[in-house]
């Protein structure tokens, strides 16, 4: 090989290694590129996973399957509240205890426990052998009456003619003085025995007379049987009126200045957690209570229901004060390492899931695409948000959010603990 050759296979050679190496750093760049360009995206979407981390989306199904509700923060008088507890009472006009005026044989019981009456009405018959010769008295008064009551006028006449005696006319009209009163305290008797004084003129004397009941009411316990004796001043049954029932409250000294009639009263009844009653102070007593040094309050219930039975316990928050404060129910609240929060409707993530939704899915069918939407507008968006809390009363705790919320904000008022549960499982993100 002479030494021509040998320099233009050199050259050759060195002319190809070089392509080669232009390849391989032309693959180099463009690997180094397109993982930068990966990078890229997924920093881009790790960024929006992070916008969006805290909020947790439910579709209506789950919400209604784990029974979550949402509501408003709501304005509750809170602050200025004097707290009272007391029993439920009815005015002494609306309960009767029933007796009777004469002992008697119980003959027939009209009425049973719970029974509604009507006052007048006839609650049992009582019978006594005694009425019968009260009725004979009241006869026999009666025709005695009628001879007096005439030898009275005869005098009257006698004397305006001057014809008769001082004296005779003097005896006729105290005769007639003393059977007219005793007759009228006879028909007294009968007419409260309730015995009709005319059935007795007539001929109709009877053993047996009614109780009737003296107020409109429902009946209460009821202590006799047909066939006992009923006695004078020991009762057989009892009527309560529930339509004028009221509460009793004590407040105590340092609390009473505080009082005062008018006040709205909201109660809660001791037994009964989610039940609210309002009514109003109209009465203050002037003397302590025993020595608890307490002062009885009288508050009316405005719509008295039929389940406020006299004798219940209650506790009454009286207003004091126009203050109003932001208050959610009691549920509504998350409490985790010592902190307070509330899940409120997050209408700014919904509108970015949407957003990022729609271009996420540009290039594929329209039928899924359709689909992915409809199960978007389908489900609701969800935030927690710090609160510090107030006064808690009545089923509500007054809240003030630590970041500013919309004026027209949702809050989740039931259910938020499983979206605290689901908040603090393992995060997931999928489009």
């Amino acid at each position: 090989m002479n030494t021509t050759t040998y320099i233009k296979r050199n050259i050759a050679i060195l002319i190809c290694s070089a392509f080669i190496v232009s390849a391989i750093s032309s693959c180099g760049d463009a690997t180094k590129k397109a993982g930068t360009t990966t990078e890229a995206a997924h920093d881009h979407g790790a960024e929006g996973h992070a916008e969006h981390s805290e909020a947790l989306e439910l579709s209506k199904e789950q919400m209604d399957a784990v029974g979550i509700v949402i509501g408003n923060i709501e304005q509750k008088n809170l602050t200025a509240v004097v707290k009272a507890s007391g029993q439920l009472a009815v005015p002494p006009q609306n309960a009767a205890q029933i007796n009777v005026l004469t002992g008697g044989i119980i003959r027939k019981i009209n009425v049973i426990e719970g029974q509604r009456v009507s006052k007048g009405q006839v609650l049992v018959t009582i019978e006594n052998q005694d009425l019968i010769k009260l009725q004979q008295d009241y006869l026999t008064a009666k025709g005695g009456f009628s001879f007096i009551e005439a030898e009275h006028n005869r005098q009257q006449q006698l004397k305006a003619a001057n014809a008769g005696t001082g004296k005779a006319h003097q005896q006729a009209e105290a005769n007639y003085n003393a059977e007219r009163a005793r007759l009228k305290a006879l028909e007294s008797q009968l007419k409260q025995y309730g015995i009709s004084v005319s059935r007795i003129t007539s001929g109709n004397i009877t053993s047996q007379v009614p109780v009737t009941a003296p107020i409109n009411g429902t009946i209460g316990k009821i202590s006799a049987e047909t066939g006992s004796y009923a006695q004078p001043g020991v009762s057989i049954m009892e009527i309560v009126d529930n339509s004028k029932i009221h509460a009793d409250l004590i407040v105590f000294e340092k609390d009473l200045s505080k009082i005062k009639v008018g006040q709205k009263v909201d109660f809660q009844l001791t037994n009964q957690k989610n039940e609210q009653i309002e009514g109003e102070i109209y009465g203050i007593n002037k003397s302590f209570e025993n020595d608890s040094k307490g002062v009885v309050v009288h508050a009316i219930i405005k719509k008295p229901g039929a389940n406020l039975i006299p004798g219940m316990y209650v506790t009454g928050l009286i207003g004091i004060g126009t203050a109003a404060a932001n208050a959610v129910p009691i549920d509504a609240i998350i409490r985790s390492e010592g902190k307070a929060f509330i899940f409120i409707v997050d209408t700014e993530a919904k509108a970015a899931h949407e957003e990022e939704h729609g271009h996420t899915h540009e290039g594929e069918a329209e039928e899924k695409h359709k689909e992915e939407d409809a199960k978007d507008k389908n489900s609701v968006h969800f935030k927690k948000v710090e609160v510090t809390t107030g006064v808690a009363e009545l089923g509500y705790i007054q809240i003030n959010p630590l970041e500013k919320l919309p004026a027209d904000v949702r809050v989740v008022t039931k259910g938020a603990f499983y979206l605290q549960s689901k908040a603090s499982g393992p995060a997931e993100h999928s489009h």
